[in-house]
């Protein structure tokens, strides 16, 4: 009976587990990856890349040193390396000072000599010492290395760091004001001291960018929530407006590209010839190089004539597509139409996406504090220093016993000081395959999440597809229902597709890692196979997408494994390829230009929010070192969030689809075998067949007849 052919796609009688060895494997996998979590959590220690650590390694501004956050140097002309500033370590055993947490940067340029004579600025000069001197002579002080040999007015700097405040008196270095200072043993330019700062605010720019950028967040996370907020709302209107007027919505998408675009370009243009006169503005990206504050780009007239070339190029090609498909977009548009008829049906998809978005959520959360904990999981190591020739220079010790070791039997002006973070058990030896664990299984995990939500919409839908009298022969609760038999039953084959998925993706970060690592490298061949691997392993990659989301669907129809669903779905999809090519990925297009107009309205208003170029927003708007932060998290934010509700769409549209193909050659529309497809839908794809097949008797070709048993077998 006609009854019993649908139920036969969704019956649970006829249901079993699928891929039981791979959902076992992955079950053990989650387990291993808590396990890691755990050792991380136990082992980690975040403060590690948030505070400087002292020359014992304790955390500055932690602990009993809770009112000394900032980090001073004994001599940085010793040792000015950027590794031993941000890493702690001396490149020469020879070379070694002291790092000390201090309430304060010092404001003065002083001597030891000459502190020791004022009693005040003795007292003020020991706030400096590691420990207090006492009544030590000066040679005693300098060679235990109780206090630095001067000071130099500094000034901390984002990353809790006292560097000196260099400053120019016409073409001059000065420090303090001056142009010289004395180290102590011998009066020195205060220019000798660039070499010194130079190569450490290269390595210190980068960390002071990221403190920025947290600033940025910190002061506008709540109006970027309130952007996403816009994007959902705007999301939310789009589909259900697509629900009860597909056609005119349609349109009316693609036309509000079109102008969104247009405005890009009309203001971009404004923007170029306003700053015809400006000066400066004449200079080349090429010159200008590299500027971690963004802005400074707008002041240029060639980043707008670059973005009025792009935007054009973008709207020629729409105009140009949309002309070529333009007869196809009209029967899309009727799919899209169908499309919503299901979704009618099955309301309750539409908030499925918030679903999958707090599931992601918790997987990079769960993925992010992970590696952070994993990264900072190392121990303190210490190392003997010595400014003289030494037997154990640069070797580990225990700073506990180290004044009774024979290392400092041995060298006797030598001291034991913190070197940097490591380790040398067995956890700490393992640790890079932890890493590598935490991003596999993050992977792993992301595609499953994505996948459990395309086989529960997809059972949804199909559902309605099957279902003879609709709606009277739906399940009660269609996305429910399916996502207990998607758990139920095929965990094993969403947990075999997405390892498939994550395997690939894993070796695409490895190829981009080595790609890293040989930039450097001057072998073309290498470089050449270096880009070939990347390429095909991106194809690869959108290869196996599309397999795994077409069996997917039909898992969720006949409840088959995996390898043979994806067998099924791609050689029914390859029997109609025209269909495939001509409608449904003109149907993906137009869904598209749905989410680029999302992305575009709510990143045009954060654009002209955050940026303060609007009279309106001036007063509001959080100040902030660089504006483009919120501005690029609100866009990529917006296309994830119309990418979650539009998929709903997108995957109503492929379950269609791909019921209508197995609908077509399981049934001929006889009364034995009628078609479980609408009318409207068998319109609309059948017609496009024949127009696919016979284009002058395109518009001859309104009658509807059922398949003949070439196209049925």
């Amino acid at each position: 009976s006609v009854k019993g052919v649908a139920t036969d796609c969704f019956s649970l009688l006829h249901r079993g587990c699928t891929d039981i060895i791979c959902c076992i494997f992955f079950i053990v996998a989650i387990v291993g990856y808590v396990a890691v979590g755990i050792l991380a959590w136990t082992h980690g220690d975040p403060r590690k890349v948030i505070y400087p650590t002292d020359s014992l390694g304790q955390y500055c501004g932690q602990g009993k040193l809770e009112k000394k956050p900032l980090l001073f140097y004994f001599n940085m002309m010793k040792c000015a390396s950027p590794m031993v500033l941000l890493e702690f370590q001396c490149p020469t055993p020879q070379c070694f000072f002291f790092f000390l947490c201090v309430e304060k940067c010092p404001d003065r340029t002083l001597t030891l000599v000459t502190a020791i004579a004022k009693p005040e600025d003795w007292k003020y000069y020991k706030s400096y010492c590691r420990e207090d001197p006492g009544n030590k002579p000066m040679t005693e002080i300098l060679q235990k290395k109780l206090c630095p040999a001067y000071l130099i007015s500094s000034k901390p700097c984002k990353a809790f760091r006292c560097f000196p405040s260099l400053g120019k008196k016409g073409e001059v270095i000065t420090v303090g004001d001056q142009d010289k200072f004395n180290d102590g043993e011998k009066i020195r330019d205060a220019k000798d001291l660039v070499a010194g700062m130079k190569n450490a605010t290269v390595v210190m720019e980068g960390r002071q960018v990221a403190m920025k950028i947290f600033e940025d967040y910190t002061k506008s996370w709540y109006w970027i929530l309130i952007c996403l907020l816009i994007a959902v709302v705007l999301s939310l209107i789009f589909i259900v407006l697509l629900r009860y007027l597909a056609g005119i919505m349609v349109w009316v998408m693609i036309l509000m590209v079109i102008a969104v675009v247009a405005c890009g370009i009309a203001y971009s243009s404004i923007k170029y010839v306003n700053l015809k006169d400006t000066a400066g503005s004449n200079i080349t990206l090429q010159q200008l190089g590299f500027q971690p504050d963004f802005s400074v780009y707008l002041h240029i007239r060639q980043t707008w004539l670059a973005f009025i070339i792009i935007l054009a190029i973008l709207e020629v090609i729409i105009i140009i597509i949309l002309i070529f498909l333009r007869n196809r977009i009209r029967i899309a548009v009727e799919l899209m139409k169908e499309a919503s008829r299901a979704v009618g049906y099955v309301m309750s998809s539409l908030f499925y996406p918030i679903f999958t978005f707090f599931l992601l959520t918790i997987v990079i959360a769960y993925w992010g504090i992970t590696a952070v904990f994993l990264s900072t999981s190392s121990e303190p190591v210490y190392k003997v220093f010595n400014e003289t020739d030494c037997p154990h220079g640069r070797q580990t010790c225990e700073p506990e016993n180290f004044t009774i070791s024979a290392m400092k039997t041995d060298c006797p002006r030598s001291e034991c000081l913190f070197a940097f973070y490591g380790g040398e058990t067995p956890y700490h030896k393992y640790l890079i395959f932890f890493q590598f664990y935490n991003v596999f299984l993050f992977f792993w995990c992301a595609n499953f999440v994505t996948a459990l939500g395309q086989m529960t919409l997809a059972g949804a839908f199909a559902s309605y597809y099957w279902a003879p009298n609709k709606p009277n022969d739906m399940p009660a609760y269609p996305l429910c229902a399916s996502l207990g038999r998607s758990l139920r039953y095929h965990t094993g084959s969403l947990a075999f597709g997405s390892l498939i998925l994550a395997i690939v993706q894993i070796i695409r970060v490895l190829l981009e890692y080595i790609d890293h690592k040989l930039k450097g490298a001057e072998n073309k061949f290498a470089k050449f196979l270096l880009c070939c691997l990347k390429c095909c392993f991106w194809c690869l990659e959108k290869f196996i997408k599309f397999i795994n989301r077409n069996a997917y669907i039909m898992v969720a129809i006949y409840g088959k494994n995996f390898c043979r669903s994806a067998r099924d779905a791609f050689f029914l999809l390859m029997r109609n390829v025209i269909r495939v090519v001509v409608l449904d990925k003109v149907t993906d297009f137009i869904l598209f230009l749905g989410k680029l107009l999302i992305v575009g309205l709510v990143g045009i208003f954060a654009f002209f929010f955050f940026s303060g170029q609007t009279d309106a927003f001036k007063d509001a708007a959080p100040s902030l070192h660089y504006y483009w932060v919120p501005i690029l998290t609100v866009l990529v934010g917006s296309y994830l969030i119309a990418h979650g509700f539009f998929s709903v769409y997108a995957m109503c549209v492929d379950t269609l689809f791909l019921c209508f193909c197995e609908d077509l050659e399981r049934n001929d529309g006889s009364a034995a075998r009628p078609y479980h497809m609408t009318t409207e839908l068998r319109y609309i794809l059948m017609k496009d067949a024949d127009a696919a097949q016979t284009p002058t008797s395109r518009d001859e070709t309104m009658q509807l007849t059922p398949p003949d048993k070439t196209m049925e077998n």
